[in-house]
């Protein structure tokens, strides 16, 4: 089985998870801008934990806030509720604000290495200012240039909720991925009963598997649609926020200001 995992992904990665330039995020962005009303989105971001059985000598490192071990998936979707980026293996210990710490995405983004447009005008917009492009995540991550998340659920005006509520409408397109990924692939609703390394091959095979039904069939799961537009509302419910990793710049603030 893992040696049909491994081929499937080595094989199907490059077709349906290639690595994204510049023309796939604008892409995003206008699919983000036309479905869910939130400009300059190249997709949303959140933290994933598959259940497995306890690894061998690894004391609590495993075992997450909802009293079971996993590992985490860290995902961003499109618009269409497909993966654009994944990785799989952070501890379930890890909040998921930590676990964006330590990813590959976010030193590609300190270094400037990721393709992101430039700075460009919002559309339908009276203010003529150029704005960054970003993904969008929820409150255990930190605000970046290139990462919103709502303002905190306090003393906020009508702008500033109107900005929460448009965010939380277009970032459950992420929920709504990983809710497609564990009705499709029933194995990752019981702990997976194998080592580290093959767990993580096995959630990173349905990912792609995801991608592949999503290329084939298109964005099918009208359902899913429905729910995201009657549980707009941001909620920090069942959200571990870790406020040692949220230190913001004031470039960032400014950002979701103009937004």
């Amino acid at each position: 089985m893992y040696e049909t995992c491994s081929v499937l992904w080595s094989e199907l990665v490059d077709t349906h998870m290639p690595h994204p330039t510049e023309e796939d995020l604008r892409k995003i962005a206008n699919d983000f801008y036309r479905l869910w009303q939130f400009p300059h989105c190249i997709g949303a971001l959140d933290g994933k934990h598959c259940e497995i059985k306890c690894p061998a000598n690894s004391g609590s490192a495993y075992y997450n806030y909802k009293e079971y071990f996993s590992v985490v998936l860290q995902a961003v979707a499109d618009a269409n509720k497909k993966f654009i980026v994944i990785e799989v293996g952070g501890r379930g210990k890890q909040s998921d604000g930590g676990t964006f710490q330590y990813s590959t995405l976010n030193t590609l983004m300190e270094n400037g290495e990721l393709v992101i447009p430039p700075t460009d005008i919002i559309p339908e917009t009276i203010l003529n200012v150029p704005v960054p492009y970003v993904f969008i995540a929820d409150e255990a991550y930190p605000l970046k240039v290139n990462l919103m998340r709502p303002y905190p659920a306090r003393n906020l005006n009508e702008q500033q909720e109107y900005f929460n509520k448009r965010l939380s409408r277009a970032r459950k397109c992420v929920e709504c991925a990983f809710g497609i990924l564990y009705a499709k692939w029933r194995i990752l609703g019981k702990p997976i009963e194998t080592n580290i390394e093959h767990a993580c091959l096995i959630i990173k095979t349905t990912c792609i598997l995801h991608n592949v039904i999503r290329d084939l069939d298109g964005n099918v799961d009208h359902h899913y649609s429905e729910i995201m537009n009657r549980n707009a509302l941001t909620s920090t419910d069942n959200v571990r926020i870790n406020r040692r990793n949220n230190s913001t710049s004031l470039a960032a603030r400014n950002v979701r200001n103009i937004f």
